[in-house]
């Protein structure tokens, strides 16, 4: 007997391909299959000692009660200094700061705050899952500006203001980008600012990839450009720079003008982040900043030796990416869909990747592959996935 239906506005959101994949791997290992995981934006490193003390010693003090609906005091003072130390942003820490579980809630919280039914926000295609299905789910509508693999997945700033309306509210991008790994130039995000500004427009500016970056690029904050601070939701978070995914401790900074709602939403939402881990997170921001440098490091060294393993393979190619932890190859020669492609990896070569198409339409004929592994692995990965295909290749259909 079905006593209650789903609500209809969540019919024609898909589930996350992301996650699809993982359960669908999860399943095989429990039946005994050696999987190699290149599909979770994950890494595997620890989180660094001295974060994990800083919260063993907030449990240790008492501290597992409910915090300010802001975040502990200070977590958001240690969020102001990272701010003014990396990015040459002032924000006051009582007042301009939202600590969250995690970007992900950052993002529901601006979106929730910001956009009414029928609304438009402009977001990057191929993106990550949630900038185009939150607002949906809001009753919005996300609307797609192609990033072209042929021009590096460069920002094609015309062709964004074409799909400006009157409806448009506001742009959702983050640079280092996922799933790509493109990291958009100064110039890029100059032109960018004055497009915003002209037309009247916010942006959510997602800078969880800020530190992940290679071959010399240097991340600008969007909000520290002229005239951007008053126009920029500015989302970050300890996940990706300290492995603490699990942790769950994200933020958003902003206008005081536009904080209020989205502590509306935050207070019946989650009410606030963990107290103990927002102990840990004040450590990472404010203690020694050597283990992200070696952690990127790491990171550099998987994202060469799989774009070795890559290059290797007859008509697969690659943009070689400046930042985040991913790849985003190009297999449309296999004449398969990427959903197709994806599956017969993880059934024929035990090798866990996300098909493209599940960041949008411009993802299809490609697959993203996390380098959120250890090196033998991701070395591994890389060579059964080309023993893979060219088997495929030989046989035709999987």
């Amino acid at each position: 007997m079905v006593i209650a239906e789903e609500a209809q506005r969540l019919r024609s959101i898909p589930a996350s391909g992301i996650r699809r994949i993982f359960e669908m791997a999860r399943q095989l290992e429990a039946g005994g299959a050696d999987i190699i995981h290149l599909e979770l934006g994950r890494p595997d490193f620890d989180t660094p000692s001295h974060i994990k003390e800083a919260a063993k010693a907030s449990l240790d003090r008492g501290e597992v009660h409910y915090t300010s609906n802001y975040g502990t005091p200070a977590l958001c003072q240690a969020i102001a200094r990272k701010l003014a130390r990396d990015n040459g942003l002032t924000y006051d820490p009582s007042g301009e700061i939202v600590t969250t579980a995690g970007a992900g809630e950052a993002i529901f919280l601006i979106l929730a705050g910001y956009l009414n039914s029928g609304d438009e926000v402009l977001v990057l295609d191929p993106g990550w899952l949630n900038y185009a299905q939150v607002p949906a789910m809001l009753g919005a509508k996300a609307v797609p500006v192609p990033l072209a693999e042929a021009s590096g997945y460069v920002l094609d700033l015309d062709m964004l203001e074409t799909k400006i309306t009157p409806r448009t509210r506001g742009l959702i991008f983050n640079s280092p980008h996922n799933p790509t790994g493109a990291a958009f130039s100064q110039e890029t995000l100059a032109a960018l600012a004055g497009i915003v500004e002209r037309r009247g427009l916010w942006v959510l500016s997602d800078e969880i990839y800020e530190h992940i970056t290679y071959d010399g690029y240097r991340h600008t904050s969007f909000a520290s450009l002229p005239g951007m601070r008053d126009r920029t939701f500015l989302v970050n978070g300890c996940s990706k720079a300290y492995s603490m995914t699990g942790w769950r401790i994200g933020y958003v900074a902003a206008p005081r003008q536009l904080i209020a709602p989205m502590l509306k939403v935050h207070q019946y939402l989650i009410t606030c982040a963990t107290s103990f881990a927002q102990a840990g997170a004040a450590a990472a921001l404010d203690g020694p900043q050597q283990c992200v440098a070696d952690m990127t490091l790491g990171f550099a060294r998987r994202r060469d030796a799989l774009l070795g393993e890559l290059s290797r393979i007859p008509g697969v190619s690659c943009s070689r990416p400046l930042g985040a932890f991913y790849l985003f190859p190009n297999i449309r020669t296999y004449g398969l869909t990427a959903d197709a492609i994806a599956e017969y990896l993880l059934r024929s070569a035990h090798v866990a990747v996300v098909p493209g198409s599940a960041f949008g339409a411009e993802g299809e004929g490609h697959i993203r592959m996390s380098y959120c592994t250890a090196l033998e692995r991701v070395i591994e990965g890389g060579r059964r996935v080309a023993h893979a295909l060219r088997d495929l290749a030989v046989r035709g259909e999987p």
